[in-house]
């Protein structure tokens, strides 16, 4: 899965945005441009799906990069990572079913 597939997904399933060719629609047809929304590398986009996902979620720092935990209906998700965008996005991608796996997260592309 390419980060741009990812960022769909996690935007259709946690926000309920439904991705068109430049753009998100949102709720109450309002819209945002796929470039301002980059929960792979913006730490606020991230913040953004955990918050809408759970209050439940966790972000550490390690000497190599973050660790992220988020939990949410009984499941763990953790993911680990350099950036901590990156993390916190794939630990709500395994929480929620879009990536599977292990604690472990899939190598940064």
């Amino acid at each position: 899965m390419t980060d741009r597939q990812l960022a769909d997904a996690l935007a259709e399933r946690v926000l309920g945005w439904r991705p068109a060719p430049d753009r998100y629609i949102k709720s109450g047809r309002s819209w945002i441009t796929r470039s301002r929304f980059r929960p792979l590398t913006d730490i606020r986009d991230a913040l953004r799906l955990a918050d809408a996902l759970t209050k439940d979620y966790s972000l550490l720092a390690n000497p190599g990069g973050f660790t992220a935990e988020v939990r949410h209906s009984g499941r763990i998700g953790r993911a680990t990572a350099r950036n901590q965008a990156r993390a916190v996005s794939l630990a709500v991608g395994k929480v929620i079913g879009i990536i599977p796996g292990g604690s472990e997260c899939s190598p940064e592309r």
